[in-house]
């Protein structure tokens, strides 16, 4: 298969000054570096979603956000930590589109916070194990106290571009192969 798989960087905070468009730009510009897929930023703040069960789901941003995840061959997730777990926007964005969207895909995790985010990406993955998805080994880990500069500018240490090399190859090989099973 010599297609290039498209992979949404997918920023998983909506939360006032978030700083996972930081961490997700800073992704994107090592992914931009290969020339394995297609890779773009997926801010779940731009489509303005309702929560699971609180409208008839009629709302345009459900239908475009339905439509963007089905675009999408493969997922990496920037997870922030919030009270030790995945933002609540974040589980309510997989749980809102149509559910066959996220099967068979691949999906890496990258996270933050005062622990780096571990506790919300163990979280997020049994989360998508039941949405279908088959999450990777590779899980770089971003601490408030040592990768941001006053816990908002984002300045990872230089250990952290092996791990996302690492991340991304992982991606692309379990994406290629998981797009076989949905063709």
């Amino acid at each position: 298969m010599t297609e290039k798989l498209n992979i949404g960087i997918i920023l998983g905070s909506t939360r006032e000054g978030r700083v996972s468009e930081q961490v997700g730009e800073w992704a994107k510009q090592i992914a931009d570096q290969r020339n394995d897929a297609t890779y773009e930023i997926v801010d779940i703040a731009e489509y303005n979603l309702p929560f699971l069960g609180t409208t008839d789901g009629t709302e345009p941003g459900l239908a475009k956000w339905t439509e963007k995840i089905n675009s999408l061959d493969a997922f990496v997730f920037v997870v922030a930590e919030y009270n030790h777990g995945l933002p609540a926007a974040l589980k309510n964005a997989l749980d809102v589109a149509a559910p066959t969207s996220w099967h068979n895909k691949a999906a890496g995790i990258m996270s933050y916070g005062s622990t780096g985010g571990a506790r919300a990406a163990e979280h997020l993955r049994g989360i998508l194990g039941e949405l279908f998805i088959a999450d990777v080994r590779t899980h770089p880990t971003f601490s408030l106290f040592l990768d941001f500069e006053n816990f908002t500018t984002f300045k990872p240490a230089e250990l952290h571009l092996e791990n996302m090399t690492s991340l991304f190859d992982q991606v692309n090989s379990w994406g290629k192969a998981l797009k076989t099973v949905r063709n």
